[in-house]
């Protein structure tokens, strides 16, 4: 994500919370925080206009499902990664 143009806090509040927005993943006064900043600033808009245009070409390109060793695999170094996190924090 690029941020060369956008500049203050609400445009790095909307670009840090773009893809919770974009996936619907943010509270409702957030969401219509970044909506109204998004309105407003052009350079935002482009952002995440972009983003969405990314996000809907990656969906349509992962229409196949992994094979379950891999996703096995995948969740196992999930799991470690987490772990290592947690034992860090408490540390």
């Amino acid at each position: 994500m690029s941020t060369s143009n956008c500049e203050g806090p609400d445009c790095e509040k909307a670009l840090e919370n773009l893809y919770l927005f974009i996936d619907h993943e943010i509270d409702t006064a957030s969401c219509a925080e970044i909506q109204n900043h998004i309105d407003e600033c052009t350079t935002c808009l482009s952002e995440y206009d972009l983003e969405r245009v990314v996000k809907s070409l990656v969906s349509r390109s992962c229409s196949e499902v992994a094979p379950e060793p891999l996703r096995d695999k995948v969740l196992m170094s999930i799991r470690t990664v987490q772990v290592t996190i947690t034992e860090q924090k408490q540390a």
